[in-house]
Parts: structure tokens; C-alpha cells; sequence
């Protein structure tokens, strides 16, 4: 076996843009990001839908008025069998 050649692990610390500082351990070293779990729409519950060209919409409006298939509301009811 080999000695001596896993890299080093020293401790860094990972800045949002937000402000929110994690400190960890890497081989890449400290750097920073946009997003963090602190301030991303999807943790905090403020997330938003982006509506293109009103394509949000439009699907809304297509699928609003149809049923899905194969519903249970729709295939006819059994009649119960017989006990014998």
C-alpha cells in the first residue's frame, strides 16, 4: 500500500451572497456562492413561478376543464356477485 498520498483536507468556509458562512472541510479550498439553504425560494417558502410569455397560463387554462383518464368517476360501477 501506498503512503502518503491522499490530499490534504484543511478546513474552509463556503460565503453566500447572502452573508451566511458554512465552515467545512474540502480539497477545493474557500470560495463563495449565489444561493444557500438560508436564502433559496425553494427552502423559504417564497418561491415564485417565472411566467414566460404567459405560458403558465396558458397550460393552466388548456388542462383546467379536462379530466384524467381512467378516473374511477368515469368507468361504469360493478355489479355486486352473487353469494353462493
Amino acid at each position: 500500500m501506498q503512503l502518503n498520498i491522499q490530499p490534504d483536507y484543511p478546513v474552509s468556509t463556503i460565503t453566500c451572497a447572502c452573508g451566511n458562512v458554512v465552515e467545512t472541510r474540502t480539497t477545493r479550498g474557500s470560495f463563495s456562492t449565489d444561493v444557500c439553504a438560508a436564502c433559496h425560494p425553494f427552502y423559504t417558502g417564497k418561491q415564485k413561478i417565472m411566467d414566460t410569455a404567459g405560458r403558465v397560463d396558458r397550460f393552466r387554462k388548456r388542462y383546467a376543464t379536462t379530466s384524467p383518464k381512467g378516473s374511477a368517476a368515469a368507468a361504469p360501477a360493478a355489479a355486486p356477485a352473487d353469494e353462493k
